[in-house]
């Protein structure tokens, strides 16, 4: 069956507002463990089940908290992960607050500020506070009363995600000292901004620190920028991005379910009375991301227009239908109100002067939370500042897995550098040099040997650690150090590092792996 990780018929809320996966597992995407098995090597699978086999005797419950159920790389992580730590009969559940949409606005202009693409003028309010902190207290008191999974008897281990919900940290605290709690920070922080003393982003920064502090523990994308200097590096561990090779974001689908999912895109364009996507009749370029200020979609939009310009100018044999289009497309998210705005924006600047020459290729879509009619058969992708779930997702599958066939350009900024070989498995650009780019977009698409290569180096050099089920195994080897009173630090040591040495499956010669470099912390 081809669910994807946020489809509605599978999303359900249950009682103290738990993520019911699945439909409460009434839905079943995968048969049995083997499925996932055979997307890891030994060693990994190997790891994962010593580490669960000891929280299974021992009845250990571990307990997730993020903002949102639906929409964005950390709710498609959590559906994937919840859905495999089931099927390995560990006790784990998912929790999300009730939505506010003003504490929303918040939190994402919290998060544009800590990015860095928020207006200069653009602060945190005391109004904002308060309404922030009484949204917390709000959801956290339903969590922490008697029966509730942070009230005593409740979860053995806490992990809270990103910034909207680092306000529960004190109120576990006092209910329940001894509870091990680990933070999660998935997005970019500007680290060389947040100390400039009466910048936005210190005032931000320290709002949150203030409870993100008392954690035990604070995991980090891998890249030290995005770790401000007064995060103790005695409790800091590093954690990549990562993806489902099971669910219908990153499998092979056969040639009639292409077909069909693509015919439903297609209604959605026309209901939308948004330019046809022409495939299979015309090869298209793809984005795939929120609509987020710090996505770079007008980037996206320019290279693309310099692209065929290109193709007018070095390749005149080629008419017009047999350039390719550009589709521009991503899901909402519940805690997002930027999406509206920035897809006007968008659809303003691909209607204006030079870019309304190729309007009529230019597909831009806002998609329901279905995966399956995100785009199965591109023939590059740009991405710019996603997050790296997005770089890799649809560019390669684990080399244990069927592959889907496209390269990759991206800018040299974030975490993407961790994902893409330049020069083997795609291009990494300055970030804003469009030319670039678009010399880049026209060296993919006219040499198919080009493409065929880095496509096959892509697919052979994924490292298990962005699957589900290395994934898991981070999370699996942090739940059994602290229930067995281990008190870790990590001093800035990758999480896959550690759970592989303290399980006896220690990497071995060319086990592909994330690439490592020294942690140097920015002020």
């Amino acid at each position: 069956m081809h669910f994807g990780p946020n489809n509605n018929p599978r999303l359900s809320i249950g009682p103290r507002n738990q993520v019911m996966v699945d439909a409460a597992g009434k839905v079943h995407l995968l048969d049995d463990l083997d499925e996932f098995r055979a997307t890891v090597g030994p060693r990994t699978w190997n790891a994962v089940n010593k580490l669960a086999d000891e929280l299974r005797e021992k009845k250990v419950k571990i307990g997730f908290f993020s903002s949102t159920p639906q929409g964005g790389g950390v709710a498609l992580m959590r559906h994937a992960l919840i859905r495999f730590l089931t099927a390995l009969d560990v006790d784990v559940a998912w929790y999300v607050p009730n939505p506010s949409p003003s504490v929303f606005r918040t939190t994402k202009n919290n998060h544009n500020i800590l990015q860095g693409v928020a207006s200069p003028d653009l602060r945190l309010t005391q109004e904002a506070k308060d309404g922030f902190d009484a949204w917390i207290l709000k959801n956290g008191l339903r969590w922490t009363a008697e029966g509730g999974p942070l009230a005593p008897g409740g979860v053995d281990i806490a992990f809270i995600d990103d910034p909207q919900m680092p306000g529960l940290i004190p109120l576990i605290k006092k209910i329940r000292p001894e509870l091990p709690i680990v933070y999660r920070s998935h997005i970019e922080i500007r680290s060389d901004l947040v100390h400039v003393p009466g910048s936005p982003q210190e005032e931000v920064w320290q709002y949150l620190w203030k409870n993100i502090k008392l954690a035990d523990l604070f995991i980090s994308h891998p890249v030290s920028k995005f770790v401000p200097s007064d995060v103790p590096v005695e409790k800091l561990c590093l954690l990549g991005a990562a993806t489902d090779w099971l669910d219908g974001l990153n499998k092979e689908l056969d040639p009639w379910d292409s077909q069909y999912y693509m015919g439903e895109f297609r209604s959605l364009c026309a209901r939308e009375k948004m330019s046809e996507l022409r495939w299979p009749q015309r090869d298209y370029i793809v984005q795939i991301a929120r609509f987020d200020p710090a996505k770079g979609i007008p980037n996206v939009i320019d290279s693309y227009y310099k692209f065929r310009e290109l193709l007018h100018e070095k390749s005149p044999e080629l008419s017009e239908e047999e350039h390719p289009q550009l589709l521009l497309c991503g899901h909402g998210a519940v805690d997002d109100p930027d999406a509206s705005i920035i897809y006007d924006q968008v659809m303003q600047l691909i209607n204006s002067e030079p870019y309304k020459k190729y309007v009529k290729d230019i597909i831009v879509m806002r998609l329901p939370p279905s995966d399956q009619r995100a785009p199965q058969c591109a023939h590059g992708q740009l991405t710019h500042r996603p997050p790296a779930l997005h770089a890799r997702r649809l560019r390669s599958q684990s080399f244990r897995s069927p592959p889907r066939r496209q390269a990759v350009i991206a800018s040299r900024t974030g975490g993407i550098p961790l994902q893409i070989v330049d020069g083997k498995s795609g291009y990494l650009t300055t970030p804003g040099d469009n030319e670039a780019v678009a010399g880049h977009l026209y060296d993919l698409y006219t040499d198919e040997g080009l493409y065929r290569t880095m496509s096959t180096y892509a697919r052979t050099h994924v490292s298990d650690e962005v699957s589900t089920v290395g994934n898991a195994a981070a999370w699996l080897y942090l739940a059994v150090m602290y229930t067995r009173g281990i008190k870790i630090k990590p001093n800035g040591a990758w999480l896959n590092d550690l759970l592989r040495q303290e399980t006896g499956e220690e990497y071995v010669q060319d086990e592909p792996r994330l690439p490592r470099g020294g942690l140097q912390m920015q002020g």
